[in-house]
């Protein structure tokens, strides 16, 4: 058996059309969506990040706005901050981006976002909103999930889906997503009993526990989907070698650069799932896309635009 690829880039470009001409929409009323980035200090790794959601910004045609204090900024500057940008009408979407420093108080800051304009789908108005079924701003990386499955034709009602994961920004918002969407979903994690039972009996896999390749092909029902969310830098070779055993050109690639990115998903399983989401190009480009589709949908809930609702969009 060999696995079908469930591309994160196709579905990401369907995607960024079908906002292409919403946003157009909402420029013949006068609209054009923003999106402030709040950057402190210099981590190389948020660097590429924000900087790769900025791209997306001037791909689309949105206003971004980059905000960048300096590492040593205290919690009360930065409330400051998020303060302003409460305030400003020509910004409809806000994320603060994570890890913050250690002297900041994250859940306080992120928690100060207007909810409106909480792009992230962090604060607990919007979380509240997911767990009542109430349309608002989800999480970008479980919406994405949700998007390939459905832009994949995977049967989600009635299918059982374990999450291997329970963090706030994940694991919980991907259960409820998959709850609302009449799955039987069961969260697993490392304090679960039987965990490789658990997962093996899953219709759906979605593996959002941080651990490199930890779900291996005993772990995986023949014909399962699997959706790798894990991203993972290794550099070790022997771990590389028993990644890539069966890939050699990935086995090559690593050796040449002395580094790769794996998922939670041991590359093995695609030779046993039916589907899988490949790292990197599987779920990744879907977060920033959800991010892109947030703040439109913000900019349209904030300012009662009655621009027509892109399917990207819907939750």
């Amino acid at each position: 058996m060999s696995a079908r690829i469930l591309s994160g880039n196709a579905i990401r470009d369907q995607i960024y059309a079908e906002l292409a001409g919403e946003i157009s929409s909402l420029a013949a009323a006068g609209i054009k969506p923003g999106l402030a980035a709040v950057l402190v200090g210099d981590n190389p790794a948020s660097k590429v990040y924000v900087n790769s959601k900025i791209a997306a910004c001037g791909k689309l045609g949105l206003a971004s706005f980059h905000i960048t204090p300096p590492a040593t900024i205290s919690t009360g500057e930065l409330l400051g901050i998020i303060e302003d940008l409460n305030a400003r009408d020509d910004v409809d979407g806000i994320l603060v981006q994570l890890p913050l420093p250690s002297q900041i108080d994250s859940k306080k800051v992120l928690e100060a976002v207007d909810p409106a304009k909480d792009v992230d789908g962090f604060h607990p108005m919007n979380v509240g909103h997911l767990v009542a079924g109430r349309p608002g701003l989800v999480a970008c990386t479980p919406a994405g999930v949700m998007e390939i499955l459905r832009r994949s034709n995977v049967p989600i009602e009635g299918a059982n889906a374990v999450v291997l994961g329970r963090s706030d920004i994940v694991g919980k918002p991907q259960a409820l997503l998959l709850l609302h969407a009449s799955a039987t979903v069961t969260i697993a994690h490392s304090k679960t009993k039987d965990l490789k039972d658990v997962v093996r009996r899953a219709d759906i896999v979605v593996a959002a526990i941080g651990r490199p390749a930890m779900v291996t092909p005993d772990y995986v029902r023949p014909g399962a989907t699997v959706i790798d969310v894990g991203i993972n830098r290794i550099n070790d070779a022997k771990l590389a070698e028993n990644f890539f055993a069966n890939f050699p050109e990935r086995l090559a690639e690593f050796q040449k650069k002395g580094t790769a990115i794996v998922g939670d998903v041991h590359p093995d399983v695609a030779s046993v799932a039916g589907a899988f989401t490949p790292v990197p190009g599987g779920v990744g480009p879907l977060t920033i896309a959800m991010l892109m589709s947030n703040t439109v949908k913000a900019a349209r809930m904030r300012r009662g635009s009655r621009a027509p609702l892109a399917a990207s969009s819907r939750t």
